[in-house]
């Protein structure tokens, strides 16, 4: 059984009843080619925007990785958003900000995030959300952790 913040992480980006979070679920894929993702994020397209940015200066870094040429050509054929996005130019770490989602079950949430990298390995990341206190989207999380819990227990 996953640990509560996994279950949260698990059941923020909605996924069909009780499946796996797939493995490209910390990728840029679903952001551009999953139609749910679209309506998970407020801002969708600042949220692709900066996803498109993310990838360029990931890419940077690793300039003859062949699964990120393979991921650039997959997003440049499948999806025109992304050829927008990237067609700016921008680069940007993923370091702190905050998204607003609409989940299904409970509503709006508005999360900050933090990344933490080490020193000696910037590619590894723990990207910490947080929420804060006394707010609606405190009670939202709070719900979405309960029902997490009873949805991921249940099976």
């Amino acid at each position: 059984m996953p640990d509560s913040g996994d279950q949260l992480a698990v059941v923020l980006a909605p996924q069909p009843k009780r499946q796996p979070v797939p493995d490209t679920a910390h990728e840029p894929k679903p952001v551009f080619l999953d139609e749910g993702m679209r309506s998970l994020y407020a801002d969708w397209r600042g949220k692709a925007a900066d996803v498109a940015a993310y990838l360029r200066l990931d890419v940077g870094r690793h300039p003859d990785d062949p699964r990120s040429a393979a991921l650039l050509d997959e997003l440049s054929t499948a999806s025109p958003e992304f050829r927008e996005a990237r067609a700016e130019h921008r680069l940007k770490d993923k370091t702190h900000g905050r998204y607003v989602y609409r989940h299904p079950v409970v509503g709006e949430l508005d999360l900050g995030f933090e990344t933490l990298r080490l020193p000696d390995d910037p590619d590894q990341a723990l990207i910490a959300h947080t929420v804060e206190e006394g707010t609606p989207s405190e009670t939202a999380l709070r719900l979405l952790a309960n029902w997490a819990r009873e949805e991921l227990s249940v099976g």
